[in-house]
């Protein structure tokens, strides 16, 4: 058996382009076109590259451009008086803060000055909360991606049995969430699980958020599962994911390192910012 391939990089340029025509629409109807505030401190090379990829997305999807960056020896006042900004700024639909900050800055302190009807991240405890509660609201970007993979990709999650591997806030919480939410039973593994690979093995989605190269071989897997890697390392022989390249063998469906997730998260990020500016320009009183 050799796993089909969940190919995120096609399915996020489709979503890229519900998101342009949504925009588009949007702008058409109300005259307010949707603005992303992405938001970066200091000069770490990735944040820069990651950040530099949304913002072209953005613009493409026929989005503003609203990006603010900070110096590296930025304050914590500094940073929370420019998120203040921002949240006050009517023609701001999202806000992003972008993840590691500065040694110096205290991360959840500044998100959770984002207004949650503009966290297009997902990651404010006010959203937090309404996800927990299964009430609408922005979710995380790289677990909705998930979803949307697995959707698209006719994977049931109704009744299954899911095992997602890993339990940071980022990733592994909001993602058991979204999985309880369409009726799996889900359990989350972490690093005092007892007997990981056993756990695993009774999974008919496998979803691995680690952070830990190769963490999931093809002794975990159950035969036909679907598997989502999450992780992307850069290693002497070149990017890879918290799935051994082994497990192909005994999977399914498997989405590759890289093209799989990653694509899938700035794209989910787009949809969450149109969706933002839809609620904002929504009539005071409409379903939203």
């Amino acid at each position: 058996m050799t796993a089909r391939r969940m190919d995120g990089t096609a399915l996020a340029r489709r979503v890229r382009a519900e998101v342009a025509e949504q925009t588009a629409r949007l702008t058409a109807r109300t005259g307010a076109v949707p603005g992303l505030a992405t938001v970066l401190v200091g000069d770490d090379p990735a944040s820069a590259v990651y950040v530099r990829n949304k913002r072209r997305l953005c613009v493409e999807a026929g989005m503003r451009d609203l990006h603010r960056h900070l110096p590296a020896d930025t304050t914590q006042a500094e940073a929370a008086a420019l998120l203040d900004e921002l949240a006050a700024d009517p023609t701001v639909s999202g806000i992003l803060l972008q993840l590691p900050l500065p040694a110096q800055l205290d991360a959840q302190p500044l998100l959770d000055r984002i207004p949650s009807g503009k966290d297009v991240d997902g990651l404010t405890a006010a959203n937090a909360g309404l996800l927990a509660q299964g009430r609408p609201g922005l979710r995380p970007c790289t677990p909705a991606g998930v979803v949307r993979l697995l959707d698209t990709y006719d994977v049931p999650l109704s009744g299954a049995e899911v095992v997602v591997v890993g339990r940071s806030v980022l990733v592994g919480r909001p993602m058991a969430q979204l999985l309880l939410a369409r009726d799996a039973t889900v359990t989350l593994c972490h690093s005092r699980t007892r007997d990981v690979v056993e756990v695993c093995r009774r999974a008919d989605v496998l979803v691995v958020a680690a952070g830990v190269p190769g963490i999931v071989g093809p002794e975990a897997v159950r035969p036909g599962a679907a598997v989502v890697d999450v992780g992307i390392h850069r290693t002497e022989d070149g990017l890879r994911g918290d799935v051994d390249p082994a497990v192909a063998e005994v999977a399914g469906l498997l989405t590759p390192v890289p093209g799989g997730v990653g694509p899938m998260t700035i794209a989910m990020l787009l949809a969450n910012t149109v969706e933002a500016a839809e609620r904002a320009t929504a009539p005071v009183g409409a379903a939203r």
